[in-house]
C-alpha cells in the first residue's frame, strides 16, 4: 500500500501501532475483524490488506485496462496470497527451523510469476499488461522482502530479477524505497528483521 501510493504522488498519514497497544486490546476490538490494517479514505473506512489494494487499484486506474486484465491482475493477487500464507506457516512459526524448508520449496513458489512475466512482452513490462497495477506493487514488495531474508535468491530468476530492478528505479518509487520509513521498517514484528 506503501508503495503504491508513494508511486502515484499520494501522501498519507499513518498510525504505527505498537504490541504493548495493541496487547491491550481496545483497538483490537475497534477493528471489524479484530485485525489490521485499517484504511480511511474520507468517509470510507476498510479492513483487510486486499480489499484495501482493490480499492487503491480501482481509485488509481491500477486495476487493468479491461475486464480480462482485472481479472489476471486478481489471480496474481490471489497467488501472492497463496504465497505469502505459505511464507507465514514456514518462517512465521520458527524461522531457523522453516528456512531451509522454505529455501528449498521458494523456486516452485517464484515460477509463476516468472511465467507471467515471460508471458508479457518477454519479460520487458509489467505482471500483467502494459501498465503497472496493484499486483505490481505487492509482488514487488514480497520479492524485495525476500531478498531481505535471502540475498541472492533471485539469481536464477532473470525476468524477476530484471523487473526488480525496474520497478524500483521508478523516481517516485526510488525515493520511497530509499526513505528511512522505508528502510527502517521491519519486515515482521515476529522476525524482527
Amino acid at each position: 500500500m506503501r508503495m503504491l501510493l508513494a508511486d502515484q504522488g499520494q501522501s498519507w498519514k499513518e498510525e504505527a501501532v505498537t504490541l504493548d497497544a495493541w496487547g491491550q486490546g481496545t483497538l483490537k476490538a475497534s477493528c471489524l475483524f479484530g485485525q489490521l490494517p485499517k484504511f480511511q479514505d474520507g468517509d470510507l473506512i476498510l479492513y483487510q490488506s486486499n480489499a484495501i489494494l482493490r480499492h487503491l487499484g480501482r481509485s488509481f486506474g491500477l486495476y487493468g485496462k479491461d475486464q480480462q486484465e482485472a481479472a489476471l491482475v486478481d489471480m496474481v493477487n490471489d497467488g501472492l496470497e497463496d504465497f505469502i500464507r505459505h511464507l507465514g506457516q514456514q518462517l512465521f512459526r520458527n524461522y531457523e527451523e522453516g528456512k531451509a524448508q522454505y529455501l528449498k520449496e521458494l523456486p516452485g513458489h517464484l515460477k509463476p510469476f516468472e511465467t507471467l512475466l515471460a508471458q508479457n512482452k518477454s519479460g520487458q513490462s509489467f505482471i500483467v499488461g502494459g501498465q503497472i497495477s496493484f499486483a505490481d506493487y505487492r509482488l514487488l514488495d514480497l520479492l524485495l522482502n525476500q531478498e531481505r531474508l535471502f540475498p541472492g535468491y533471485l539469481n536464477d530468476f532473470p525476468l524477476l530479477s530484471a523487473y526488480v530492478a525496474r520497478l524500483r528505479a521508478r523516481p517516485k518509487l526510488k525515493a520511497f524505497l530509499d526513505s528511512p520509513e522505508h528502510v527502517n521498517r521491519p519486515i515482521s514484528s515476529r522476525l524482527k528483521i
